[in-house]
């Protein structure tokens, strides 16, 4: 089993940034791609960004490109979210899942982007940006 815990988030004005933190722990494993989705109330979960194992290969939902920045300290197994020029809708709470299923390269960018791709997610941490 694997266990992620998120931390980070909280309350920021619009305009303001936080920065989101997920470590993995557990068995040994290889974290293939590690990303985060979010999900507001009565909303289907949505992808936020994405990260391959080298760190080479990254995902970013529309909404979020330019603002959002995934990084990933391998050694550490954590991926961080860089959430800059928040808005009132981006409120909500996000989530950090891991692939550790083995992946093709030509598969990564889109695989990335899927929520039934990953295998483990964490708890969740809620992100309100009041305006």
């Amino acid at each position: 089993q694997v266990q992620l815990v998120e931390s980070g988030g909280g309350l920021v004005q619009a305009g303001g940034s936080l920065r989101l933190s997920c470590a993995a722990s557990g068995r040994t494993f290889i974290n293939y791609l590690m990303g985060w989705f979010r999900q507001a109330p009565g909303k289907e979960r949505e992808f936020v960004a994405g990260v391959s194992r080298s760190g080479l290969t990254t995902n970013y939902g529309d909404s979020v490109k330019g603002r959002f920045t995934i990084s990933r300290d391998t050694a550490k197994s954590t991926v961080y979210l860089q959430m800059n020029s928040l808005k009132p809708e981006d409120t909500a709470v996000y989530y950090c899942a891991v692939r550790v299923r083995p992946v093709s390269g030509n598969l990564i960018a889109t695989f990335l982007k899927v929520v039934d791709q990953y295998d483990y997610w964490g708890q969740g941490t809620q992100v309100t940006v009041s305006s």
